[in-house]
């Protein structure tokens, strides 16, 4: 066997190797009394943007796509979601003090308006998730709103 075989074959089986190691899923069976909708009264067309592009990287509750259990993908999709729930998670919202939810929906808006959120890198694949202009306008209406509602 040459070597460009061998090595192929090597890569091969590190590649079957890895597919018995999966991260965790982010999937809650209950809605907590500190998620977002339960702390503050959502729109439903606010609640409908929100669950369509935010809340698999932003909540306990991920909606995961069938490529989800193929690695290396999967571990690269993992920790994707670790670093948005310590940003913001959605779920753990009522949990935050007062000062940090007004300051996250004022960077909510802001990301929003600038085109930050939700990640191109998320879109390019869920391209659902993308954000239309009407869509852009109600969540950085409503996250304003919030902003200056709490005191």
């Amino acid at each position: 066997m040459t070597i460009k075989k061998k090595i192929i074959l090597g890569l091969a089986v590190v590649l079957i190797a890895i597919q018995f190691s999966q991260p965790l899923r982010n999937q809650a069976v209950e809605v907590p009394a500190t998620h977002i909708e339960r702390v503050y009264a959502v729109p439903q067309n606010v609640k409908a943007i929100l669950v369509q592009s935010c809340y698999d990287c932003h909540s306990n509750n991920t909606h995961y796509p069938w490529y989800s259990r193929i690695q290396p993908g999967a571990w690269y999709m993992a920790e994707h979601i670790k670093k948005g729930k310590e940003e913001l998670n959605f779920s753990e919202f009522g949990d935050y003090s007062v000062r940090r939810q007004r300051n996250k929906f004022r960077a909510m808006a802001g990301q929003v308006k600038d085109g930050e959120m939700p990640l191109s890198s998320y879109t390019l694949i869920h391209r659902n998730a993308v954000l239309s202009p009407e869509d852009k306008q109600v969540l950085i209406a409503w996250f304003s709103t919030m902003e200056d509602s709490i005191k």
